[in-house]
């Protein structure tokens, strides 16, 4: 039953509340048979106990199932050794003990610490981890820089200067210059027990990826 498009093309005014009751744990063993049954090896599968965690309480029918409450939130599906995947999810309850319904959702501002230590063998040693997902963000804000290049590189066509590509060079170079100097700056806000040179790099992951999404 895919019932997602259905729920996005709803127009009724939300209510939510910040949850916490047993809803979360129907939904989280729901997530783990879909997880199981799509054939992803996973170690575990989180659903972020958070202020984001949130239900609406529904009371209709979407389609011909029932739903009482639409739970949405955070979580990730853990992999042994690898950063773990950062989601949103979406799920329908026929009531708090009863899911029907469980959709994963891209998470573009997941935290790159976060995907780096939920696994307890990583969470000790995240450095590989980080330096990782650092190299695959500078490979994607690269293949975006080359073509906004193109894009400048037209602009001066035929114009016999090079301004607007001059203007894109200063521009990433002054990016990098703030990405370094605000990594550095949160140093006062290190969490315990993660290393600097830790922090900083996720920071750099983080600001790489915004980059990135800015850039398209």
């Amino acid at each position: 039953m895919r019932l997602l498009p259905l729920l996005l093309a709803l127009s009724a005014t939300p209510v939510l509340a910040q949850y916490k009751g047993p809803a979360v744990d129907t939904c989280l063993a729901y997530a783990k048979r879909e997880v199981e049954r799509d054939g992803t090896v996973a170690k575990d599968v989180v659903i972020d106990r958070d202020q984001n965690l949130l239900i609406e309480r529904y009371t209709r029918k979407l389609g011909t199932q029932f739903v009482s409450s639409i739970l949405r939130g955070n979580g990730a599906v853990v992999l042994e050794g690898a950063p773990s995947a950062e989601l949103s999810f979406v799920c329908l309850l026929a009531d708090d003990k009863r899911a029907v319904f469980f959709e994963w959702l891209p998470r573009p501002n997941a935290s790159a610490l976060t995907q780096c230590t939920r696994e307890e063998a990583q969470r000790v040693k995240p450095r590989s981890c980080l330096e990782l997902l650092l190299q695959v963000a500078e490979n994607d804000l690269m293949q975006s820089y080359a073509s906004r290049f193109q894009d400048a590189r037209e602009k001066d066509h035929g114009t016999g200067a090079e301004n607007a590509v001059n203007t894109f060079r200063k521009s990433n170079d002054e990016w990098r210059q703030y990405r370094d100097a605000e990594c550095a700056r949160r140093k006062d806000q290190l969490p315990q027990g993660i290393a600097f040179e830790d922090y900083q790099l996720a920071c750099m992951v983080d600001l790489t990826r915004r980059r990135a999404l800015d850039m398209r």
